[in-house]
């Protein structure tokens, strides 16, 4: 696929990517995935985002060729690839802080590299292709397990990792309310994820019935829909004991709904680099000394955050990229062991040809869209 300007993807022949350096190589694409931040991309919200681009940070596939320093890879090998690009030797890197490395963005400074995530990110293209080009091969792939479906496998190049890192980052104890903004793939992941750190109780907040009836059956959680309050806050402060969740998880981000003048200053005139409603109502409904985990993409402008209330109430607030490798090992034994199957949010399969049409279901919630996998014409 190809970006074509705000609202505009399409599929178009582009040459097969080579072997640009010795540690390079070059993976034939059998799943990607639409991602939630794919569409701040799409919506035009992302600076540097170049037309001609190819999204997809979130993909699997079969190692086609390989670079002459390449050493754990061979041609054949079946890989999941971690929506990071990452060097692994420098000082962030040797910290486990793979999503922060240093030599892989020109913009460094702000942000490590990203598969199909425009030039603020590197420029490296993604994914939602049949060949991508996988730099510091040695690195960042690893092997996908025998007993792992495709399905499984590229769900936890991203949205898997990411929801479970937000669950890790809210530091939850053994009986913690939890409230996670935000049912879409992270957010279900998330609060999934929650139970298996100890939380007494989860509970998940989104204005979509049909992601609603999700969370409760994929995450067995409680469900609000906070169009039916006139003050989410204050509901939460109600059957919270008037004191408010422990521990806050933001899996919604830059697009989040239920504030117009938020929403306007965001998305249409682009003077935020994100509406934070969910991480203000996120500030409000935790209660003091509580956590807060940011989950959700925002754009490297400033954000109408109620820093001052944070400040005040004495609240942590911990966000970061995931560093996805570092989680698989863990994930690993908890979908071999049952407690979690990735797949079972998937909603959609959409042929790679028909990706344009596969962005505006996610992006309007049509069709109960949860989670779309594309399959390329190779695969």
């Amino acid at each position: 696929m190809v970006y074509r300007g705000p609202y505009r993807v399409r599929p178009e022949e582009k040459d097969r990517p080579s072997i640009e350096h010795p540690n390079d190589a070059i993976v034939r694409v059998t799943r990607a995935a639409i991602c939630g931040s794919d569409l701040h991309l799409y919506h035009g919200l992302m600076p540097d985002t170049r037309v001609g681009m190819t999204f997809g940070h979130e993909f699997v596939g079969v190692v086609d060729e390989v670079g002459p320093s390449v050493r754990n890879l061979k041609a054949g090998d079946r890989v999941m690839v971690p929506f990071n690009i990452f060097c692994g030797t420098c000082y962030f890197c040797a910290r486990g802080l793979y999503s922060n490395c240093h030599n892989v963005n020109p913009n460094a400074t702000a942000v490590g590299g990203i598969y199909g995530y425009s030039h603020t990110c590197g420029g490296y293209d993604g994914g939602q292709a049949e060949y991508v080009r996988v730099p510091l091969a040695d690195v960042g792939p690893s092997l996908i397990p025998d007993w792992m479906d495709e399905d499984d496998a590229v769900l936890l190049t991203d949205a898997l990792a990411t929801g479970y890192f937000g669950a890790q980052l809210g530091d939850i104890s053994e009986g913690d309310v939890v409230v996670v903004f935000g049912a879409g793939p992270v957010g279900l992941y998330a609060a999934a994820s929650a139970w298996l750190m100890g939380a007494g109780r989860v509970i998940v907040i989104d204005h979509l019935d049909y992601r609603l009836e999700k969370a409760a059956t994929f995450a067995h959680a409680e469900t609000i829909n906070f169009t039916e309050y006139d003050d989410i806050v204050v509901h939460m402060k109600k059957i919270t004991d008037h004191l408010g969740a422990d521990v806050a998880i933001d899996a919604v981000g830059a697009e989040a709904d239920g504030n117009l003048l938020q929403h306007v200053t965001a998305a249409k005139l682009k003077l935020q680099g994100g509406s934070p409603v969910a991480l203000n109502w996120a500030i409000d409904s935790v209660r003091k000394g509580g956590t807060i985990s940011v989950m959700g993409a925002y754009g490297p402008m400033f954000s109408a955050i109620k820093f001052g209330d944070a400040m005040n109430k004495g609240l942590t607030l911990r966000m970061n990229q995931c560093p996805v490798k570092r989680q698989w090992p863990r994930l690993f034994e908890h979908i071999r062991n049952g407690y979690l199957k990735p797949s079972d949010i998937v909603t959609h399969r959409i042929p790679l040809e028909h990706i344009a049409e596969g962005y505006h279901i996610f992006s309007a919630k049509l069709d109960g869209c949860i989670k779309p996998l594309i399959i390329p014409n190779a695969a």
